[in-house]
């Protein structure tokens, strides 16, 4: 015979829960909207792209320098049996570096035959914005970063330019490396 106590128990446990939920958001329209990226920065400006848009993040590898071509390209580093063209990013741009070496990443982007990495001044991983929150225009107008720029998402008073890499490999400037 079935312990009757132990169901009755249950049951009302299930009760309670159920008049605990009432209060509790249950159309969509409630639900908060939102997008995630990868937080970096670059020059002093905050900056974040879709995770699709980046292969890893790496600490900065040893390079080896490549003579004859600019000073924002870094040299080739060994990557796993793979050479990583390094491109200093903050340099490119003509920015004012704004962390040490150490705090430095690594931003691989690998799209078909591109295989490169941005050498950016720290990553702050994952971030998570509003959509609510995103403005088509950015406060990088003027700026060389604005060319890569589409908009920019605005989290704890502060604006997250949204950097698309895309852009950037589509400059015809970014591949003139001979100095």
């Amino acid at each position: 015979m079935p312990d009757t106590s132990s169901f009755d128990y249950l049951l009302a446990l299930s009760q309670r829960c159920r008049a605990q939920i009432s209060g509790l958001p249950s159309d969509r329209d409630k639900v908060v909207k939102s997008w995630s990226g990868v937080g970096f920065l670059v020059g002093g400006h905050y900056c974040v792209t879709a995770m699709d848009d980046i292969a890893e993040v790496l600490t900065e590898p040893a390079a080896t320098r490549l003579p004859g071509v600019k000073s924002w390209v870094r040299g080739v580093a060994n990557v796993r049996g793979r050479l990583l063209p390094l491109i200093d990013l903050t340099v490119y741009l003509g920015e004012v570096r704004t962390t040490e070496q150490r705090q430095r990443r690594v931003l691989v982007i690998e799209k078909g035959d591109i295989y490169i990495g941005l050498i950016v001044d720290d990553v702050f991983g994952m971030q998570h914005f509003s959509v609510d929150s995103y403005r088509r225009d950015s406060a990088m107008s003027g700026r060389s970063l604005a060319s890569y720029v589409q908009g920019s998402y605005l989290h704890n008073d502060r604006s997250w330019a949204l950097f698309r890499p895309n852009q950037l490999i589509n400059d015809s400037n970014f591949y003139t490396v001979a100095a």
